[in-house]
């Protein structure tokens, strides 16, 4: 159904028919994970975009182990790559091997065919290996040789890594950074939750498994029903400006001068809409609000707003830069 044909009425239907197994995965990864719902809700947010996600932050906040969650919560297939410095091209999307007995190449598909891909700290690796991802995080396929084969669907890149000023880091390239969705910055938890982790993982017994409790048709449906949530023109134009206020900042903030060497792209403009109706969806709404909006905007922004020297050298966060446009970009 088209979406100017769609009713209110029915959107409302549409979301209650496609939405019950986002809260089924939330309770299967409670079931493993303490805490961390906004975490969890990204991942969500991530399957819902069809969009590559992220997550940065110190070793030992549960990154590895919220996307191994996932992926035992759905009906999918799923490889893990553990990034390394010596980690090849071909480890990860394969390569033509020679068959002498019939005198001719034949591919050989690497483990980068599967529904989520867990790309472990993925900036302890070279620049040659992220870059193979490019062709697979875009255009959804792995060219080897002169054919191209495409990858399943869903397909998923669900990354971690470590802050950059860690030992054995590499810095992502910005074309590839751009690939991603989302950048979500995992913290640690409260004193409450960390008691609650240790009440529950400082024993010798096999932790808990997740089940499978959504499929791949049911989030293509969520999918379809999310390419329904209405946008009005006032929301689109407040997502254009914030967009291009990230490129041009100290036209709202005479202090952000100097401070921004490149803002947004477009795809941030897209995916901006795109996560912000998700999280409508998410909550049941068959529409957008501003404060959708601003609550992704930092997840959208942080690794496509690239810094100056002089603002590296002042110390001034990505995420402080997004946080002073917000508040001077009129709300709708």
């Amino acid at each position: 159904m088209a979406p100017s044909l769609m009713t209110p009425e029915d959107l409302q239907k549409q979301i209650q028919e496609t939405s019950p197994w986002i809260q089924l995965v939330r309770d299967e990864m409670a079931q493993v994970l303490v805490g961390q719902s906004q975490l969890v809700d990204r991942l969500l947010i991530g399957l819902l975009c069809n969009g590559h996600i992220l997550l940065e932050g110190v070793p030992g906040l549960a990154k590895t182990l919220a996307v191994k969650a996932l992926s035992g919560s759905l009906s999918t297939t799923f490889s893990r790559f553990q990034f390394t410095p010596d980690l090849l091209p071909a480890d990860l999307v394969g390569t033509m091997v020679y068959h002498p007995q019939i005198t001719k190449f034949e591919p050989k598909l690497g483990p980068i065919f599967n529904n989520l891909i867990l790309a472990d700290e993925i900036n302890r690796a070279p620049a040659k290996v992220q870059s193979a991802l490019l062709e697979a995080m875009q255009e959804r396929q792995v060219t080897l040789g002169d054919k191209s084969y495409p990858l399943p669907e869903p397909f998923l890149v669900l990354a971690t890594q470590n802050p950059i000023d860690q030992e054995g880091t590499y810095q992502l390239p910005e074309a590839q950074l751009d690939r991603f969705l989302l950048k979500v910055t995992v913290g640690y938890p409260t004193k409450d939750e960390e008691l609650a982790i240790l009440e529950r993982m400082a024993t010798s017994t096999k932790p808990y498994e997740t089940q499978a409790v959504a499929t791949p048709a049911q989030i293509a449906a969520a999918r379809d029903t999310v390419n329904h949530i209405h946008i009005d023109p006032a929301i689109r134009k407040y997502i254009v400006q914030i967009i291009h206020t990230t490129r041009f900042p100290s036209l709202a903030d005479a202090s952000l001068k100097n401070l921004v060497r490149a803002g947004a792209s477009p795809r941030g403009t897209i995916n901006l809409a795109l996560t912000a109706r998700a999280l409508a969806f998410m909550n049941g709404r068959g529409y957008v609000t501003p404060q959708d909006v601003k609550d992704m905007a930092a997840d959208v922004l942080r690794h496509r707003i690239l810094l100056s020297y002089e603002a590296e050298a002042e110390e001034v966060s990505a995420d402080s830069i997004i946080e002073r446009i917000m508040s001077k970009v009129p709300v709708p």
